[in-house]
């Protein structure tokens, strides 16, 4: 929905992974893209398990859990909200975006990888190129850092994504009337 009518949108962790599911389907024509948590059988497993989760069979504590590194990319949305190449964010999960899914087409159409952890071998956060709206999705946690007096940066730039939308909108609505 998001995608299509241009509504500003922050998926966090499991929203990501839905974010990227959708795009797959909706822009790579991969029919049935899912996270392999919802549906283990799916053709297209584009969220998948970690390779550090892989082979874990009892699942309690075990996960990517706690503060760890991030590299930003410039020129993204997520640089703009932070300002600088490296920060520190939690996490807490077991499944993650596939890159092996992100290909010429998938960069074609807009989808870029705003940061990855410190080894560059996960994916943390994506975006899609729109000058036109806001779209970001970050396997970190923002809000576990937040603050009252020093909000998340990236939820700061979504919420104010938020009010530009709805003034455009208001002002779409007063000049069609």
């Amino acid at each position: 929905y998001a995608m299509e009518n241009r509504v500003p949108f922050l998926g966090i962790c499991f929203g990501a992974q839905l974010l990227f599911a959708a795009f797959c389907r909706k822009y790579l024509g991969l029919k049935g893209a899912n996270s392999s948590e919802i549906n283990p059988k799916t053709p297209f497993p584009v969220v998948d398990l970690l390779k550090s989760q892989e082979d874990v069979i009892e699942k309690g504590g075990t996960m990517r859990l706690g503060a760890e590194k991030i590299i930003i990319n410039e020129n993204t949305k997520l640089y703009e909200a932070y300002k600088q190449k490296e920060i520190f964010e939690r996490f807490r999960h077991r499944y993650h975006i596939q890159e092996r899914f992100i290909d010429d087409k998938a960069k074609e159409n807009g989808l870029i990888i705003s940061s990855r952890n410190e080894s560059g071998e996960i994916i943390n956060s994506i975006e899609l190129d729109r000058k036109d709206h806001w779209i970001v999705g970050t396997q970190f946690h923002p809000e576990f850092k937040s603050r009252p007096y020093a909000p998340s940066k990236v939820y700061y730039n979504f919420i104010n994504a938020c009010v530009i939308y709805k003034n455009k909108r208001k002002r779409n609505l007063v000049s069609d009337s």
